[in-house]
C-alpha cells in the first residue's frame, strides 16, 4: 500500500463523487484535439494493464478500443464524452475519465484547499438523481443546513435526474462568488438554497475535550482523509492525552474516504505493532496486507461513530478498529465501498480513476456493496441539526458515551 505521486497516479478509495469546486480552467482550452486523442488511448490502456477484474466485467474491452479509437470526432467535449461511454461499459462507477477542470479539482480536493460549496455527492441508483453524501464543516452547504441524503432535484432551475455525475459537477461549479441555487428533497418535503461560492480550507479533523456525565472525553470528529488528515488526527491525540481524556469517540459519520494512505496511518495510532490493518487484492489475486508498525499513541477505549455514508477509506479504518476488537462501532451500517482506485494524469490534463484493487478486513471480509454492521445500532432524528452534533441531544454521541465508559482497560 503506497500514496504514489508520480504519473503512476494517487492512490485513492473515493466514493462515487467529487467535493464539488468551481476552478478557473485547466489546460482545456489551450490543448489540441490530437493531444486530446492520445487521452483515449491512454485511458484505454491504463485500464487495459490495472483494471481490477481481468474479464472487464464480462466486456470484450479489446472490441471497445475498436470501437471507439476509430471513431472521428470534431471536439474536445465530443472525445470525452467517447471517452466516458467507453468507460461506463465497464459497469463500475469508480472508475471514470476527468476533464482538466474535474480533475483539478479532484488534486484540490485531496490537497486540502479547495473553492466551492463543499458538497459531496453520489448518484442514488433507484431515483436516478443526485443526492448529497456530505456538507464540509463550515462551508456554505454546511451553513445552509444540507445533510447527507438530501437529494439534488435541480441546480439553477436545471433538473438532475439522468443527469451523469460529471454534468452536474459541470453545474456545480463556477467563480468564488457567484450563486447557485439548488433545488432539494428531504424525505418528501422540497426545499431551495441560494451559496454563494468560496475559498475554502478544508480542515478535516476537529477535536474536543468534552465533560459527560462527569467524565473528560476525546472527541475527534474526521470529516474527510486528505493529505493533513493523519498529522492532524495525531495532534489531536496528543493535546486530548495531555488533557488526561478517560476514552475516545472518534467521528466517522459522514465522511466519505480519500486517500487509502489516510486510513491506513490512522489506524496505526490505535493499533499494536504486527496487527492487520487491510488486505488489498488486486487484478492476479495476489493479497497484500497492510500492517500496524510502531506503538499506539493511545491505550484507553475507543468508540466509533459510523452512519450510512461513512465510506471507502472510513471503512478500511473501522474494519480495522473492529476486526482486532480495538474499538466498539456505533451507529448505522456503512456504505459499503470496498475497492480502491488509482488515480492517472493524462497527457492533456485530464485524469483517470480506475479500480484497481478490492479490499479486505483484517478477518478478510469483502464489504463491497455489504458495508459493515455496528456493534451497536443508533439512529438520528428526522428533525436532527448540525447543531446538535456531539451534544446530550445526539442519540448516537450519547450512545457512544455509553459504550465508551462500560469498556475497561
Amino acid at each position: 500500500m503506497r500514496l504514489d505521486r508520480s504519473t503512476q497516479g494517487i492512490v485513492l478509495s473515493i466514493p462515487a463523487a467529487l467535493l464539488i469546486s468551481g476552478c478557473s480552467p485547466g489546460p482545456t482550452a489551450g490543448t489540441s484535439l490530437m493531444a486530446s486523442r492520445t487521452a483515449m488511448e491512454e485511458v484505454w490502456d491504463y485500464v487495459n494493464k490495472d483494471y481490477v477484474d481481468g474479464t472487464f466485467n464480462g466486456q470484450d474491452w479489446q472490441k471497445s478500443r475498436e470501437q471507439y479509437l476509430g471513431k472521428p470526432v470534431k471536439s474536445r467535449e465530443e472525445l470525452y464524452d467517447q471517452i466516458r461511454a467507453m468507460l461506463k461499459s465497464l459497469d463500475d462507477p469508480y472508475t471514470r475519465f476527468l476533464d482538466p477542470d474535474q480533475f483539478k479539482s479532484l488534486k484540490t480536493t485531496t490537497s486540502g484547499e479547495l473553492s466551492g460549496i463543499g458538497i459531496q455527492i453520489g448518484i442514488d441508483k433507484v431515483k436516478n438523481s443526485p443526492f448529497v453524501l456530505g456538507a464540509v464543516d463550515g462551508t456554505p452547504a454546511f451553513r445552509a443546513g444540507i445533510k447527507p441524503g438530501d437529494l439534488i432535484i435541480a441546480i439553477n432551475d436545471a433538473p438532475t435526474k439522468d443527469l451523469p455525475l460529471d454534468k452536474i459537477a459541470s453545474l456545480l461549479k463556477g467563480e468564488v462568488g457567484t450563486e447557485v441555487t439548488l433545488d432539494l428533497q428531504r424525505g418528501a418535503k422540497p426545499f431551495q438554497v441560494s451559496l454563494k461560492r468560496e475559498t475554502i480550507q478544508v480542515n478535516p479533523v476537529t477535536f474536543e475535550a468534552k465533560q459527560v456525565n462527569g467524565k473528560t472525553v476525546g472527541y475527534i470528529r474526521l470529516a474527510q482523509f486528505n493529505a493533513n488528515a493523519a498529522v492532524d488526527v495525531q495532534k489531536a491525540i496528543q493535546a486530548l492525552e495531555q488533557k488526561n481524556v478517560s476514552g475516545y469517540l472518534l467521528d466517522l459519520r459522514s465522511n466519505p474516504g480519500g486517500l487509502v494512505t489516510g486510513g491506513i496511518e490512522i489506524a496505526r495510532f490505535w493499533l499494536s505493532p504486527g496487527q492487520i490493518i487491510v488486505y488489498t487484492v488486486n487484478r492476479q489475486g495476489a493479497r497484500e496486507e497492510a500492517l500496524a508498525t510502531k506503538q499506539p499513541l493511545s491505550q484507553k477505549p475507543l468508540v466509533l461513530l459510523v452512519d450510512q455514508f461513512t465510506a471507502s477509506a472510513s471503512e478500511i479504518l473501522a474494519g480495522a478498529l473492529k476486526d482486532n476488537k480495538r474499538a466498539i462501532l456505533i451507529g448505522k451500517k456503512t456504505f459499503g465501498k470496498g475497492v480502491i482506485q488509482a488515480v492517472h494524469t493524462l497527457k492533456d490534463g485530464s485524469g483517470l480513476a480506475v479500480t484497481v484493487a478490492r479490499y479486505q478486513t483484517p478477518n478478510r471480509i469483502d464489504i463491497h456493496k455489504v458495508g459493515i454492521e455496528p456493534d451497536t445500532v443508533a439512529a438520528l432524528p428526522a428533525s436532527f441539526t448540525s447543531e446538535q452534533v456531539a451534544t446530550a441531544t445526539d442519540p448516537q454521541f450519547m450512545a457512544g458515551v455509553k459504550a465508551l465508559n462500560s469498556q475497561k482497560r
